[in-house]
């Protein structure tokens, strides 16, 4: 039972996917005119999830034979021979996304099934199988999955587009690249050896460090924008300790490139994604 377990957290990526969905639920707290009752929420972090797991899922599938070149990546289900391929798969993991778009549609309406849909889409088609092996821009463009997740928990509350939610859509579009090219820094010979073309991959040190570091200060400016539209100051706080975090460590990388600088940077996004999804509920809680 517990391997089992461990197979479907791991097939299904959910850690990435409680990420995604505490995306959609700030993009719901950050949401003003109305209220979501608890069964909403839980319907909605549930359609995130379903969602966000079956296109997880899919990337395992897809890419189940370069996954065995990288020792990040080996051990996942399919990748090492856990779990057979078959035509069965697929439908499986479709049927989990038609599920959560249906379930999204119930709870919260037509837009927030959409960007659900549209997450899942870029995550599994766009950048996993048009993307990801024929462009450095592949991640940029992957950005926009946690974007929709962000936009369709504010869409929970109302459909229109406000400005402080779409802010926050920007900010998660801005935070992925620096993200995964520290990783990708951290681990490039992985990715070297599965033939995909990160930027740390196939650029000069010196122009993937100043991207890094582009990208995590405007995502860290851009972050204090919602302050300006009555998120108040403890988001404030939260915001500029974990934007400011997140930079200076982008600016050490910058400055002294190294795996272990790389690593550092990956880990100092997570703690900046942690504080301002923080922010924005303790803002909300605080009224």
């Amino acid at each position: 039972m517990l391997a089992a377990t461990k197979i479907v957290i791991t097939l299904l990526k959910l850690r990435i996917g409680v990420a995604i969905a505490a995306s959609a639920l700030a993009g719901l707290a950050a949401t003003r005119g109305g209220s979501a009752t608890a069964g909403e929420i839980a319907a909605l972090t549930l359609a995130v999830l379903g969602a966000s797991g079956a296109a997880g899922a899919f990337n395992h599938y897809y890419e189940r034979d370069s996954d065995r070149l990288m020792a990040r990546t080996a051990g996942r289900p399919f990748a090492s021979g856990l779990l057979k391929p078959g035509p069965v798969w697929p439908l499986t993991f479709a049927s989990l996304l038609a599920a959560s778009i249906l379930l999204a549609w119930a709870a919260s309406g037509t837009m927030t099934a959409l960007y659900v849909f549209l997450g899942a889409i870029t995550y599994s088609l766009v950048y996993t199988v048009w993307l990801k092996r024929r462009t450095s821009w592949n991640i940029v463009v992957g950005g926009l999955a946690g974007s929709f997740a962000v936009l369709a928990g504010a869409a929970a509350i109302d459909p229109e587009p406000q400005w402080t939610p779409s802010i926050l859509a920007a900010v998660l579009f801005l935070w992925t690249p620096p993200h995964f090219w520290s990783l990708a820094a951290a681990k490039v010979d992985d990715y070297a050896a599965a033939g995909v073309p990160m930027l740390p991959v196939i650029a000069p040190q010196r122009e993937w460090t100043f991207a890094i570091l582009s990208y995590t200060a405007t995502l860290a400016g851009l972050s204090l924008l919602p302050v300006f539209f009555g998120m108040g100051w403890i988001y404030g706080l939260c915001a500029a300790a974990g934007g400011g975090w997140f930079l200076w460590k982008s600016w050490r990388l910058h400055v002294a490139p190294s795996r272990r600088a790389a690593m550092q940077n990956f880990l100092a996004s997570l703690v900046q994604l942690l504080l301002l999804v923080a922010g924005v509920f303790l803002s909300a809680l605080a009224g």
